[in-house]
């Protein structure tokens, strides 16, 4: 049994988030609305020389199809600009150790890993990659990859409220997402973890020798700087191959609930910011609920399956359901309630940070972290998580309108049949970029180097399926995060991972942008007294639950060849 004490921690942590998420979510709305806010004094002659520079008129107002070219065009050059650095690494400042570059197949999967916010790294980061690859490329995405889904979810937000088919002007919503949000709220983000032990420096590496005469290499770097906004902007890609469960990048349970908090901070407040932006404030809270709602019950059951241990893992000799009280893979200088507060956040907002060895955690933990994939919107990642909400939402309000055998509205807009047909795509395609390949994988030969032959018992081929399944999921995800052993580090599991990551990630991104161009060319519905009630109780189980069994139904049967089987269920 866990003691009531381990969750009071956690508590205050998900109340301090919930106590300041409204006041970010009000100076985002200011910030997307192009409003007077706290830094124009310092930032508007900065976005100015840049407007300038790039020759960006910031009055213009894009359409559906310019704002969606514009995105692509920088997704594009981001990953370009990635790739030529990866392969031309040992050219770069900042590497004594003489690296060499990537192959070209490992730079395309890496260049498409940190373009699309996934950060799934298929090399070792300290063997592999110099502190002048991790500055000049790799910092320099983890700004833009969320700056992209802010500017997206900005744009799809307007649509609701916007009466002339214009979304705003995408590369004013990327400068004002990194200047006026991400770059500030990092760089206090990288302070606290300065002050919490975190090495903040330019040397590579220092080499320590102990009393008895060995040494030891241990790897440096921007470490605070790259966890901030790692963590702040649901990158995932830690300084460390071992991420958050390396204690220099996260030393102490306050560390790790500090960096839980940064998860969270954008995700919950964006829902403010909508409910701003279309000017009616009570509409935030049926998507707080529900974002907590999926939350909890999903921390309570991973806290739950954790402390009672797996079935596999007792019944072999000598090892005990948990080692001095901690869950195997588990470190020991966080509490079960801190860890597991950590690691789901990380996977529900699509973050993919890891403080524990996800490939040792029970089988029912491991089903809690897939859901989180499956969803993708409770809270998910910046800027996309919400997105991804709304569209729950769309689907909601729509069958509910044909139940009561009404036209579908919400705020003021009609939901019709083009804007269910670009969230069933979405909906759709998320299952299909995962099965697919994993189809390819097994029957074409592919998963038998990876994860070791499929032979032996049902638990054993279930445990080598979830791996590969876990792969492609979170990937597909834009997650990030891994289940491992596998070696995925061949030209197959490169290419068919960055084509799944490409896609997971920039289509949803245009359905959203359409949607929100459908909406911009309606004119407005005056509420009657017909009107489904969104901002209720009553919507916000309704939503809640309708976003369970639509990812249920889209996965369960998955997971029974996976984590189910393994478990014994």
């Amino acid at each position: 049994m866990i003691a009531l004490s381990q969750f009071v921690d956690v508590a205050i942590l998900f109340a301090l988030v919930l106590l300041f998420a409204p006041a970010l979510g009000s100076y985002l709305a200011k910030v997307y609305a192009n409003r007077p806010v706290f830094g124009d004094r310092l930032w508007n002659p900065v976005e100015g020389f840049l407007y300038r520079l790039f020759g960006i008129d910031p009055r213009h107002s894009m359409r559906f199809r310019e704002y969606a070219f514009a995105l692509l065009l920088l997704g594009t050059a981001t990953t370009v600009w990635i790739y030529a650095a990866f392969t031309l690494q040992s050219y770069l400042p900042w590497n004594p150790g003489a690296l060499p570059g990537f192959s070209w197949d490992l730079a395309f999967h890496t260049a498409a890993s940190f373009t699309t916010n996934t950060d799934f790294t298929h090399f070792t980061n300290e063997a592999q990659v110099s502190v002048g690859a991790d500055v000049l490329a790799l910092q320099l995405a983890l700004f833009l990859s969320p700056a992209m889904g802010l500017a997206v979810v900005a744009a799809f937000v307007r649509g609701f409220s916007s009466r002339n088919g214009t979304l705003g002007n995408f590369y004013v919503d990327i400068v004002r997402s990194v200047t006026r949000v991400l770059l500030p709220i990092a760089f206090l983000g990288a302070i606290v973890l300065v002050l919490l032990d975190l090495p903040q420096t330019f040397v590579s590496f220092v080499t320590a020798h102990g009393v008895g005469g060995a040494s030891q290499t241990i790897y440096l770097g921007p470490v605070a700087s790259w966890t901030s906004i790692e963590l702040l902007g649901s990158n995932g890609g830690g300084f460390y191959a071992a991420n958050a469960a390396n204690a220099l990048a996260n030393p102490s349970g306050l560390s790790s609930l500090f960096e839980t908090a940064l998860m969270l901070l954008l995700p919950l407040s964006i829902p403010f910011m909508f409910a701003r932006m279309v000017r009616r404030p009570h509409e935030a809270y049926p998507y707080i609920a529900t974002i907590l709602i999926v939350l909890f019950v999903a921390l309570g059951l991973f806290i739950y399956f954790q402390d009672a241990g797996s079935t596999l893992v007792n019944s072999l000799p000598a090892i005990s359901p948990a080692v001095n009280g901690y869950p195997v893979g588990q470190q020991a200088q966080y509490t079960l309630t801190e860890a597991s507060a950590f690691q789901v956040v990380s996977i529900y907002a699509n973050v993919g940070a890891q403080n524990m060895a996800l490939g040792a955690i029970t089988p029912g933990a491991q089903m809690v972290l897939f859901f989180g994939m499956f969803t993708q919107a409770t809270p998910g990642g910046v800027g996309t998580g919400f997105g991804g909400l709304l569209i729950f939402s769309m689907v909601a309000v729509f069958i509910a309108g044909l139940m009561v055998g009404r036209t579908p509205e919400y705020l003021g807009n009609r939901v019709g049949k083009d804007q269910m047909k670009w969230s069933a795509a979405v909906l759709i395609s998320h299952p299909a970029i995962i099965l697919v390949p994993m189809l390819i994988a097994i029957l074409g030969g592919f998963a038998t180097g990876a994860v070791g032959p499929l032979s032996g018992s049902l638990a054993a081929n279930a445990h080598q399926f979830t791996i590969l399944l876990y792969e492609f999921t979170s990937e597909a995800a834009n997650n990030g995060s891994s289940m491992g052993p596998i070696n995925d580090g061949t030209v197959f599991f490169n290419v068919i991972g960055a084509a799944i990551m490409l896609i997971g990630r920039f289509f949803p991104m245009l359905a959203m942008l359409a949607i929100g161009s459908l909406f911009a060319q309606q004119d407005y519905i005056p509420e009657s007294s017909g009107t489904l009630k969104t901002s209720s109780a009553t919507f916000t189980i309704y939503l809640a639950l309708l976003v369970i069994i639509i990812s249920g139904l889209l996965f369960l049967p998955v997971l029974a060849l996976g984590p189910l089987a393994q478990g014994g269920w």
